[in-house]
């Protein structure tokens, strides 16, 4: 696993379409049992190099209910996003994660996983990229029925404080969707 996450880490795929060159930024281990799929890293996660040390993965800790050492233990939990390195910025937020990741990538991290009991899907490029045709015809209806894609996956909205408008617009997922996510985990992590 090491030496693929140094070939990760090492990747100049897509450099010439990135503003601030490449950082590909990734947590995993052989031992994981829980996977995060999310979109790609941002500005704050470039700059520092660790997956979610910004106020979206503060939120996501929070829907998981695990700590920080819990969440950076990799070989408890991976971190693998579709693009693995900083898009850019668009007109509303962050671009799209670059394709190239997820097909140099993902399956050979993948393949070095074998204990993965749970995969959290997190934002459209994720959902679609792992359930295919299964997806509903956008998040919010793909979140909702979350318990159709059991026991394999959980399809999350991104936690991104710009998501505020759409958390309270539907109350059923604090109410049906966080219990549900949190005692996955708890039992995918074993504790």
């Amino acid at each position: 696993m090491d030496a693929l996450l140094a070939e990760v880490r090492a990747c100049r795929a897509c450099a010439v379409h990135l503003p601030l060159g490449p950082r590909p930024v990734v947590q995993a281990g052989a031992s994981a049992r829980l996977l995060l799929v999310g979109q790609a890293p941002s500005l704050t996660v470039h700059k520092t190099g660790v997956p979610w040390d910004d106020k979206s993965g503060e939120q996501l800790r929070r829907w998981l209910g695990v700590d920080r050492a819990v969440f950076y233990d990799p070989a408890r939990i991976a971190l693998m996003p579709m693009g693995y390195c900083y898009p850019g910025r668009g007109t509303s937020g962050d671009l799209p994660p670059r394709r190239e990741c997820a097909t140099l990538w993902h399956d050979k991290l993948l393949a070095q996983m074998p204990h993965i009991q749970l995969t959290l899907l997190i934002g459209q490029y994720a959902q679609r990229h792992f359930l295919g045709k299964t997806a509903r015809a956008n998040v919010t209806d793909t979140v909702e029925a979350f318990a159709d894609y059991a026991p394999r996956f959980i399809p999350l909205p991104h936690p991104s404080p710009r998501n505020t408008g759409w958390f309270k617009h539907h109350p059923w997922f604090e109410s049906d969707v966080l219990p549900a996510l949190r005692e996955r985990v708890r039992l995918a992590l074993g504790t």
